[in-house]
């Protein structure tokens, strides 16, 4: 198979005429973010955040252009809304109704794109629930939680998927010892990865480990979307969402555009960690998305030659902020050295070491947390009105 390169791809997207500019999108210099790796191939098109989803047409026979190549796999193009705030999200839908939204930093399109997003055709239609496990702050042990709750939920019975929703920081590959790239039988649709019985998307996958992901924020907000639309998810009882650390536009795009059941909150027991975490866990909640719960990770450390108990980082921090804030505590994890050798070498202790202590506290998890979303009913809740004041 012949190797596709940038110069190549340049090429074929110089045949693609933006109607409005009367000019081609290279020229314009409407690309940016151009990835190609082993066949795959990524990118952006700034467009006027008037536009909207007017500019579909150019993102499509952008896509078409560089699929012709021989040697492509894959393409994913994003539209970007480079002079917009982080509210612009590349696809919009029609605002509606009334209400108004104030705010800094441009958010005062908040109300309308999550009111629109009621009408839009679900991004997932054969999920029955997702959940979205996320920290106020990076270093918690968020991924490796995501990882053992997933196949924790596999292991229980549930047909489980696993997104990965850190773009600038992808680790589920390696976690889930998964290598290669995702097949796209008709040019449209990535089939995803699958390890353990889980199935796996992850921006990890379409590039390089140690290739540095330089997107704007409307970028990362377009290529979420398209992980769950345009990849071929199937039939899930449950989406397990990996998000990254923070309140940013990630986490904005998910809480406007999916239909989450709620989220988990992972942290740890210091009161800086719980700072951020309340800081989580309060955006969740400004979006109207349910808060299933706290994790406590890295909850204390007990020596594995004398059981010498320690609390490294405090301990019961994150109970008492789940009391304190009405929330369900869904348990603790200590930090061990089995769960980090086994989330490095791509077994996760729930697969690996499933009859040990460790294994079983994150079964009852999942099991906790299939009680409040599964059963009849199950499939999350509508996209939320979000009114940012």
């Amino acid at each position: 198979m012949a190797q596709i390169g940038e110069a190549q791809v340049m090429a074929a997207l110089k045949s693609v005429i933006d109607p409005d500019r009367g000019g081609d999108i290279v020229s314009l210099g409407m690309l940016s973010g151009l990835v190609v790796r082993d066949g795959h191939v990524a990118f952006s098109i700034e467009v006027d955040p008037k536009r909207g989803a007017q500019a579909e047409p150019v993102r499509h026979a952008a896509e078409k252009a560089v699929e012709a190549l021989p040697g492509v796999l894959s393409v994913t193009a994003v539209l970007t809304a480079h002079r917009g705030g982080p509210q612009a999200a590349p696809r919009p839908a029609p605002q509606q109704g009334h209400g108004h939204s104030h705010g800094p930093g441009g958010h005062g399109h908040a109300h309308g794109a999550a009111h629109g997003a009621q009408e839009q055709k679900p991004l997932v239609p054969g999920v029955k629930a997702i959940v979205a496990v996320a920290s106020g702050k990076g270093g918690v042990g968020k991924s490796t939680t995501s990882v053992n709750l997933a196949l924790a939920l596999a292991a229980n019975g549930q047909r489980v998927g696993l997104l990965d929703a850190d773009i600038y920081g992808p680790s589920m590959p390696r976690m889930m010892g998964i290598s290669g790239r995702p097949n796209s039988p008709d040019g449209k649709r990535l089939e995803p990865m699958e390890n353990y019985g889980v199935k796996v998307m992850s921006m990890g996958f379409l590039v390089a480990e140690d290739t540095p992901m330089i997107w704007r924020g409307p970028m990362v907000m377009s290529a979420l979307q398209q992980m769950l639309r345009d990849v071929n998810w199937g039939d899930l009882d449950v989406l397990v969402v990996d998000m990254p650390p923070g309140t940013g536009d990630a986490q904005l795009t998910m809480a406007q555009q999916v239909p989450l059941a709620g989220a988990v909150i992972v942290s740890t027991p210091q009161d800086i960690a719980l700072l951020d975490a309340r800081k989580g866990l309060n955006m969740f909640r400004r979006v109207d998305v349910p808060v299933l719960g706290i994790i406590e990770n890295m909850s204390y450390f007990c020596c594995p030659n004398c059981n010498h108990r320690t609390d490294i980082f405090s301990h019961g921090g994150a109970r008492k902020e789940a009391a304190d804030l009405g929330m369900e505590f869904l348990g603790e994890m200590p930090l061990h050295l089995s769960i980090r050798e086994t989330s490095d070498q791509g077994q996760p202790i729930v697969v690996s070491q499933p009859d040990s202590e460790h294994a079983q506290t994150y079964r009852r998890i999942a099991a906790r947390l299939w009680e409040k979303i599964g059963g009849p009913g199950a499939g999350g809740r509508a996209a939320p009105r979000i009114v940012v004041q």
